[in-house]
């Protein structure tokens, strides 16, 4: 099978511990396409309001959600994720994003685009 992921969805396995980060990738990899790789990472500094989920895409903004519960806002980071792979650039505001995820944006990171010399 060929691995066709390039974009990531990246949970958190720190503070709610390696259980939680497997409960909602479990909950995710049955609702998203495989073009997400589901990762269990370390540290997001999200600690104020675990468990943090970030999305990332190449050429695209990056996301950073707190307080994400697996089974409450599973259905909203799917739907996000189904917004975020489709949209070219990533970007989204607040009102564009799933309602449960409107207090819940810890960060929006702009795309990064090289700096061009002249």
């Amino acid at each position: 099978m060929t691995n066709t992921s390039d974009h990531s969805i990246l949970i958190c396995a720190t503070c709610k511990g390696p259980g939680a980060a497997r409960e909602l990738r479990a909950a995710l990899a049955e609702r998203v396409s495989n073009r997400f790789a589901l990762r269990a990472v370390d540290c997001m500094a999200g600690c104020e309001r675990p468990i943090a989920v970030g999305l990332q895409g190449p050429g695209k903004t990056q996301y950073l959600f707190g307080e994400i519960e697996a089974q409450a806002d599973i259905e909203a980071i799917a739907c996000f994720a189904r917004q975020f792979l489709a949209s070219g650039t990533g970007w989204s505001t607040a009102s564009e994003r799933p309602e449960r995820l409107y207090d819940k944006t810890l960060a929006r990171l702009p795309a990064y685009k090289p700096e061009v010399k002249t």
